[in-house]
């Protein structure tokens, strides 16, 4: 399989306190949001945040990997049911991330369950970019 590269793009505008922009979901074209400082470090108020971004990313990723590490040993589950909370602190950063699955597999138990668990969140791609990721930046100033 050839590798595959999405896109997201946000516009800025003004200073982080007071400023605001807006992240666009290029690669699936499915929308727009808005983004600012305030739905960051405090309330959301219908606004999304990169930590929302990551979590969304962050259980979509896992739930492919469980589901597919489940279905490899024989026991494809039926649902699975994730939550990422991702946890920012203004002035330190994102200090953790916690995972939720609730999963309904026939056949197999809660310790088997929890084992494949582990393995998906420690295998699926998203868990190891929040690692270490090697990132290049290209930085311009507009004419």
């Amino acid at each position: 399989m050839a590798g595959t590269t999405r896109t997201a793009t946000n516009h800025w505008e003004g200073d982080l306190f007071n400023g605001s922009g807006q992240v666009t979901l290029e690669s699936s074209g499915i929308g727009t949001f808005d983004v600012n400082w305030p739905s960051r470090a405090e309330e959301a108020n219908g606004k999304t945040s990169p930590e929302e971004l990551i979590a969304a990313a962050h259980s979509s990723c896992f739930n492919m990997a469980f589901s597919n590490g489940l279905a490899k040993a024989g026991t494809p589950p039926t649902t699975l049911d994730t939550t990422a909370a991702v946890t920012f602190v203004p002035g330190t950063g994102i200090t953790g991330i916690v995972l939720k699955v609730v999963g309904a597999v026939d056949g197999m138990s809660a310790e088997d369950f929890q084992a494949a668990a582990e393995d998906a969140k420690e295998n699926c791609p998203v868990s190891q970019a929040l690692k270490a990721v090697p990132i290049t930046l290209e930085a311009s100033l507009s004419e």
